[in-house]
Parts: structure tokens; sequence; C-alpha cells
């Protein structure tokens, strides 16, 4: 393969697909248990090239995950330098994961950026105009504010051997920013369940993927209950699948692509 130890699966949803791909989400508001589909009879098989223990490209697998979309994931071990390789730079010259193939030679990088992508025409992309914009303030702060600080925590103490000696200072920062960033997000909580449109949406998932890391990084969410409480509310969406898991690893993905 053409990322160094690069492994592919392949992801079948388990409702099975029409010939138009439907894409199916189930979600709640009140005691109401909607069921929403759109379907788009251009939709190919995506490709995923993502790192297993990457909050940015767990956003991406959850989303895909709730959607039921299937896709092809190849693993990219960005910190065996992976992603930095010529093959992988001439589809993303940042070098970064996640990365989803959408059509031939073109690539979409940007975990919310993809997030979006694959959600449009769903509920979890609100078409009301200020719905629509208030997922992407939370979108806009979870990059600026949540990300760079939670995200860089879990990356050099969980990920990265003697990561808290070489990052010492920093993790000062991290940490003070960080309990900031949930501060915001618990006050928000406390008078609504979702971030946007008052029900799950892109906004949520792509809080979701750092949020849910914060106890493996020092923070404590004990302090929070509002968001012990949404974590909850995204855990219990249909679909859900957690960052630990993984797709079937099988011989012949496109052959069992073509029998979809």
């Amino acid at each position: 393969m053409q990322c160094g130890r690069v492994f592919e699966f392949f992801y079948r949803p388990a409702l099975a697909a029409d010939s138009h791909r439907h894409h199916c989400l189930a979600a709640s508001r009140g005691n109401e248990r909607r069921v929403f589909s759109s379907s788009d009879s251009t939709a190919r098989m995506y490709k995923l090239y993502s790192m297993q223990r990457s909050g940015n490209s767990y956003k991406v697998r959850l989303a895909l995950a709730l959607l039921n979309l299937p896709y092809e994931a190849v693993e990219v071990d960005i910190l065996r330098g992976e992603s930095r390789t010529p093959d992988f730079l001439s589809k993303n010259p940042s070098g970064q994961v996640p990365l989803l193939e959408v059509g031939e030679d073109r690539y979409l990088a940007e975990s919310n950026a993809i997030l979006w992508y694959v959600a449009v025409g769903t509920p979890l992309a609100p078409e009301n105009r200020i719905d629509r914009a208030e997922a992407l303030q939370w979108m806009f702060f979870e990059q600026h504010a949540l990300e760079p600080n939670i995200g860089a925590a879990y990356f050099w103490l969980s990920l990265v051997k003697g990561g808290r000696d070489l990052q010492t200072h920093s993790l000062e920062d991290w940490m003070e920013r960080g309990y900031g960033a949930l501060q915001v997000m618990e006050n928000h909580l406390k008078t609504n369940s979702y971030f946007a449109a008052r029900q799950l949406t892109v906004a949520d998932i792509a809080l979701y993927g750092y949020t849910h890391l914060a106890d493996r990084c020092d923070f404590d969410l004990q302090a929070f209950p509002a968001i012990r409480d949404w974590l909850k509310r995204v855990e219990a969406a249909p679909g859900f699948v957690t960052m630990d898991w993984r797709p079937a690893d099988i011989d012949d993905p496109a052959s069992i692509a073509a029998s979809a």
C-alpha cells in the first residue's frame, strides 16, 4: 500500500442500502422519535484515510456510521510518518488525516469540512439559515478553542511516548485554555440539549471527537455535569460507534462493494 504500514477495511452498514444508497439517520426530539433519510443517485463508495487513535479521524468515522454510509477505510499512522510519503502528500499536501476521497483524483481534507460534505441533505447539516450558522459557529469554536488544547494534550499525553516531559510548559497552557473551552460548552448545555438546531448535528459530532477524550489527558469532567449528560445523548444516537470500533478486515473489499 502507498502509505507504508496501511491496512484496508471495508465498512458496510447494518441496514441494507437501496440502489440510490439512502443516507439514514434516526433522531429524537422530546418524546418523538423520527427517522430522516435523503438519497443521492450519484453517491459513490468513499475511501477514508484516517488514523484509528486520531480524534479528528474519529469524527468522520462517527458521522459516516450515524449516516449509515458505506466506506473503505485506509489506516494511516502519522506517528510512523505514513502521512508524509510522496504518494500521500500528492493527495493531501498538508500531510494530515483524515482525508476523504470523494471522486477520481478528488480529495477533501479537514475533518469539519468532511463532516459538512457527507452530512449535507440530512438533519446532521441543518438547512435553516440560523440553525446552519449556529452549527458552523460551534464547529469553528471546536477548531479554535477545543481541538488546539484538549486535542493537543491528548496527542502528547496519550499517543507520544514521553510526551508529558517534552511538553511540560505547553501542557499548563493547554489545561487552562481547555478548561475554559469546556466551561463555555457547559454553560451552553445547561439550557440546551445539543449545540445547534435543537437536535444532533455535525456540530455535536465535531465537539464530541475530543471532548470524550478529555479524561484520557488529565482533564476532569466531574465539574461539568451538562457535558457529561450531553456525551451520553450523543452515545445513544442510533448507529453510534466508539473510537475503538473497527470494521471487519476482509480480503477483497471491492467484491463486497460490487454486491452491495
